[in-house]
């Protein structure tokens, strides 16, 4: 009998003129050296590494990108320009190479990754996505375990450093759902220049209101600087504080790169011409690179400054995208982009390090999903799930710790009248009348 297929849906600061770029450039022999060394380290460790759930508090950098494809990394094949610091984490840690989105856009999947659970289960999870549209009454409900959450009542510090978009102020906020710390934006986008007060009346297009401000917890702020500097800079500051504190903690670092506008660290003349904030009359290849890169820089200054601070044995790091890639996004071998249920829309690079747990260099065809993290970092944390609310979500620790096989998974995904469904190395799409469109392929697990 073939594989079944089921339809059922159920340290200084970048602010200003120094780029990240610059700043975090290495040269390859330097990048060789310190990776190989630090690759045999903890292999060794790895070859004695302990269990996933331990009594110690492990610290968590969650950092997640927006929109970035599959293949925007070096890792999974980009040949274009080259990506070492995330690189890095998967030498030194664990690379999947089967991981999908909850959903082929932005606050669907947010909804998932924050409660362990399909995004269908709360009406928040329905919009697809959120936008000035969107009734005020809807957004993740602060009576809602999560995973900050859950993690504070463990005894953790919380932060979130960039993109929230599940809901607006007075009802919702990254405040009323578990962060004890937020700098960022409550929307879906921001300029990357123009993030004050006048963002708001400089995009008019194509919807009033869809352009965000900075956020220092709930109050409206103005600060200079390219956007990605900003959140990595305060993305330091934060490790450098919880360093000092000694307090365990879980830094969401949900960087708004590399969503449109298409603006480089170099593009401020650019954000001055613009007034539509989707910037189709915008964009190149080269700028696109410029984005990621700083985008990957800044990830490096994190690593970094967990170095520094001698965290970095200790700290869970989490590499991801909210969904597949966009209009300049590498999403090969795929077919399908964001806002599509096919492979291109979905599937997303998605790393994990924790030394002494991970074996480094560790590579996995474990099928995984957005909503699996939460209830993966609870068990390592020993933190107690909220059993009214059960995750719909996988623990994926023995499989990131090598002492269990991969298994087969059922995945089901919606969008906009969409729906698709994956078991075992299949996939079915199919149109909400069940007749306009219906795909059937083979997911090779070669791909």
């Amino acid at each position: 009998m073939g594989p079944v297929v089921s339809a059922e849906i159920g340290r200084g600061s970048l602010g200003g003129g120094t780029t990240a770029a610059q700043q975090g450039k290495i040269s390859r022999r330097r990048f060789v050296q310190t990776t190989a060394a630090s690759s045999l380290a903890l292999a060794g460790v790895g070859l004695g590494r302990r269990a996933w759930a331990q009594s110690a508090k492990p610290n968590i950098v969650f950092v997640m990108a927006d929109d970035l494809g599959y293949a925007d990394v070096s890792c999974y094949g980009q040949r274009d320009y080259t990506t070492p610091n995330i690189d890095r984490l998967a030498i030194e840690g664990l690379k999947f190479t089967q991981a999908y989105s909850n959903s082929p856009d932005c606050s669907a999947t947010r909804v998932a990754l924050i409660t362990g659970r399909y995004q269908a289960r709360l009406p928040v999870g329905l919009e697809e996505p959120i936008s000035p549209r969107t009734p005020q009454n809807i957004g993740l409900p602060p009576s809602h375990p999560t995973l900050p959450s859950l993690l504070k009542k463990a005894g953790y510090g919380t932060a979130l450093v960039g993109k929230w978009h599940l809901g607006s102020l007075p009802d919702f906020s990254p405040m009323k759902s578990g962060y004890d710390q937020f700098f960022g934006i409550f929307g879906c986008c921001a300029d990357y220049f123009n993030h004050g007060a006048n963002a708001l009346q400089a995009y008019q297009l194509p919807i009033p209101g869809l352009a965000s401000q900075l956020h220092e917890q709930e109050v409206p702020v103005e600060r200079v600087g390219y956007m990605t500097n900003l959140l990595g800079d305060r993305a330091i500051q934060m490790i450098e504080g919880y360093a000092r504190s000694k307090e365990p903690f879980l830094l969401s670092l949900h960087f708004t790169a590399p969503h449109w506008p298409w603006e480089g660290p170099g593009d401020e003349a650019e954000s001055r011409r613009i007034r539509n904030i989707i910037h189709r009359d915008g964009g190149t290849q080269r700028t696109y690179a410029a984005m990621v890169q700083s985008l990957y820089a800044n990830i490096g200054r994190v690593l970094q400054a967990l170095d520094a601070g001698g965290l970095a044995s200790d700290t869970i790091v989490v590499f991801t995208s909210d969904n597949g890639g966009e209009r300049f996004s590498n999403n090969w071998p795929f077919s399908g982009m964001k806002q599509e249920l096919l492979e291109g829309g979905l599937r997303i690079p998605a790393i994990a390090r924790w030394p002494g747990h991970i074996a480094a260099g560790s590579v996995s065809d474990q099928v995984m999903i957005t909503m699996d993290w939460m209830p993966t970092l609870l068990a390592a944390t020993a933190a107690s799930p909220d059993a009214a609310f059960p995750c719909d979500g996988e623990n994926l620790g023995p499989i990131a710790t090598g002492r269990a096989p991969p298994h087969p998974r059922k995945l089901y995904w919606r969008y906009k009248g969409r729906f698709a469904a994956r078991y075992t190395r299949w996939q079915l799409e199919i149109s909400a009348d069940c007749r306009k469109r219906v795909s059937l392929r083979r997911r090779e697990r070669s791909a």
